[in-house]
């Protein structure tokens, strides 16, 4: 992309074959999705970072080594690795820096990372699936273990339960033996999302997601919210479902991200509102694929297109039609 705007402004140009510096090394990319705030918004120009111009999407490339700089041990050229997003690490006085975001990314044939990004793909899991676990399990993971510190039997309402963080979300949510309740847009999500593993379901477009959420519960309500649309609709309806000393913890804003907040709730039941990206480490990313690789993690794909359709991909995202992730394969 040479310009900020509609999906249009993604072009399939060639470019030289990147060059992998020290410490760094080049992967040939066999899959990378579409995410709707780290792409999307980065093409429109709406993402809060200041992003460089020309510019190349894509978060979390997986695929194989094809070269290596100077002084690289830990990866040889063939291993099959996927990503992990950040480049370098949060200060004191500026976030992450993001691939794909700061620093061209995966929606390319190939990419150079910083070999400390990468992580060994186990054998048998295909990339694509890598490629969405890797995304969004080790934030999920994180979420819910060290934001809202989730523990046994306790009640979850995962909002947007088909997308990538959500589907994820319900499978962490379920390792840690809590009961989970599924909520989407359409039947068919909540149905997808049931599969996955969630104890009941909601459509919030068709029914009221506080009364529901109470019916379930009989009317104790829920210990935590994992959230990640910032719906203004949406989110007061979740955030009542919180029984006394309730968590949400938030991880998105792609429903708007001006939400109402019901403070007198807030503090009348000792409720914690908690933003997280989550903390994506080495042994949380190794976890993740290898629960997938074991089957113990599904991902819900909505479909996989070739890398010269990025606009038309861009353009099914927006239009939120499917269930599931989408992935580009160069």
């Amino acid at each position: 992309m040479r310009a900020f705007g509609p999906p249009k402004v993604l072009r399939l140009e060639e470019i030289a074959t990147p060059v992998p510096g020290a410490g760094e090394v080049l992967i040939r990319v066999h899959a990378v999705s579409v995410n709707r705030t780290l792409d999307l918004a980065v093409r429109a120009g709406t993402y809060p970072a200041r992003v460089a111009l020309p510019h190349v999407l894509g978060v979390d490339p997986s695929g194989v080594i094809a070269a290596v700089g100077d002084g690289v041990t830990a990866r040889k050229v063939g291993d099959r690795v996927a990503t992990r997003q950040i480049v370098r690490p949060a200060t004191t006085t500026s976030g992450p820096m993001l691939l794909g975001v700061h620093t061209w990314g995966g929606y390319a044939e190939y990419v150079k990372v910083p070999v400390d990004m990468t992580h060994a793909v186990p054998a048998g899991l295909d990339f694509v699936t890598a490629t969405v676990v890797a995304r969004h399990g080790p934030t999920a993971l994180s979420m819910l273990r060290d934001a809202a510190n989730l523990t046994r039997d306790e009640w979850v309402l995962v909002m947007g339960a088909a997308g990538g963080l959500g589907s994820a979300g319900i499978q962490v949510a379920k390792e840690f033996g809590a009961k989970v309740i599924a909520a989407a847009g359409a039947d068919e999500r909540v149905r997808a999302a049931v599969e996955l593993g969630a104890d009941a379901g909601v459509n919030y477009r068709a029914k009221d997601l506080t009364e529901e959420v109470r019916r379930i519960t009989d009317g104790r309500g829920v210990d935590v919210v994992f959230e990640n649309i910032a719906d203004p609709a949406l989110f007061p309806k979740a955030f009542a479902t919180l029984a006394r000393n309730g968590r949400l913890v938030t991880a998105g804003a792609h429903g708007g991200g001006t939400v109402p907040l019901d403070v007198q709730r807030l503090y009348l039941n000792g409720i914690s509102v908690i933003g997280s990206v989550g903390r994506i480490t080495a042994d949380d990313l190794a976890h993740c694929l290898r629960a997938a690789a074991e089957g113990r993690h599904r991902v819900l794909l909505d479909r996989v297109m070739p890398l010269a359709d990025a606009a038309l991909a861009h353009r099914i995202v927006a239009e939120r039609s499917g269930t599931g992730k989408v992935v580009l394969q160069p």
